[in-house]
C-alpha cells in the first residue's frame, strides 16, 4: 500500500512511518521537512499536499497542537489553538484526503489518553482528544466507498518525556506506540479507537 504519514518528523510519526516501510510505500510529511510538508491548520496546504502524493491506500496523522498547562494559567487562545490545530487539522486531513483515497483506504488520527483519564494540566487537550474519537466514530458511518476512519490513542511517550526533562520510564516508546498505528493501517476495523498500550 502507499501510506502517507503525516507528522513524520515527529516522534510518533517518525517510528510509525519506520514501522510501515518494510511493507509499503510510505510517503513521509513534515510540518518543515521531510519528502513533503504540509500544515494542518491550513486547509490549502492540505489540499496541494494530498493532490501532489495522490492517489494513495491510507493516510496516517501524528500531527496536531494543544496546550498542556494548568487549568488557571489557561488563557480562550490555549483552547482555541487545540480546536484548530489537533481537531479541526484532523477533520480536514480525512474530509479533504477522501477526495484521492482508493477506494477502501483508510484514515488514522491521533487523539491521547487523557480524552478518558484526565490528569492535572489537561483541561485544554482531553475534549480536543475525546472529541477527535467522536469525530472518527461519526464520520465512519458516512465515508463513501469502503474507507475506513480510525483513531490511535497514545499514552505518554518515553522520548517525549525524557525531552520534558522527566522520567521517560513512566512512558511507552514510540517503536511499541507505533504499533498500534500499523494495525489500523492493516487491520479492518473502523470508527474505532485503538488503545496503544494494548498493542505493546
Amino acid at each position: 500500500m502507499k501510506v502517507v504519514v503525516i507528522g513524520a518528523t515527529g516522534t510518533i510519526g517518525g517510528a510509525v512511518a519506520d514501522a510501515l516501510a518494510p511493507r509499503h510505500e510510505v510517503v513521509r510529511v513534515g510540518h518543515s521537512g521531510g519528502e513533503h510538508t504540509a500544515d494542518i491548520e491550513d486547509a490549502a496546504s492540505l489540499e496541494a499536499l494530498f493532490a501532489a502524493v495522490a492517489p494513495y491506500d491510507a493516510v496516517v496523522c501524528c500531527a496536531g497542537r494543544a496546550s498542556f498547562k494548568p487549568l488557571e494559567q489557561l488563557a480562550e487562545d490555549d483552547f482555541r489553538l487545540g480546536l484548530t490545530s489537533k481537531l479541526l487539522g484532523q477533520v480536514n486531513v480525512v474530509r479533504l484526503g477522501v477526495r484521492h483515497v482508493r477506494d477502501g483506504g483508510s484514515f488514522t488520527l491521533t487523539s491521547g489518553v487523557l480524552a478518558f483519564e484526565p490528569m492535572p494540566g489537561g483541561a485544554a487537550i482531553s475534549p480536543v482528544n475525546a472529541a477527535v474519537e467522536s469525530f472518527a466514530k461519526a464520520a465512519a458511518l458516512e465515508l463513501p466507498r469502503g474507507v475506513r476512519v480510525n483513531v490511535v490513542s497514545p499514552p505518554w511517550v518515553s522520548e517525549t518525556l525524557r525531552a520534558m526533562g522527566q522520567d521517560g520510564s513512566h512512558g511507552m516508546p514510540a517503536e511499541r506506540v507505533a504499533r498500534a498505528y500499523v494495525e489500523a493501517v492493516e487491520g479492518t476495523r473502523n470508527g474505532a479507537t485503538l488503545d496503544a498500550r494494548r498493542f505493546a
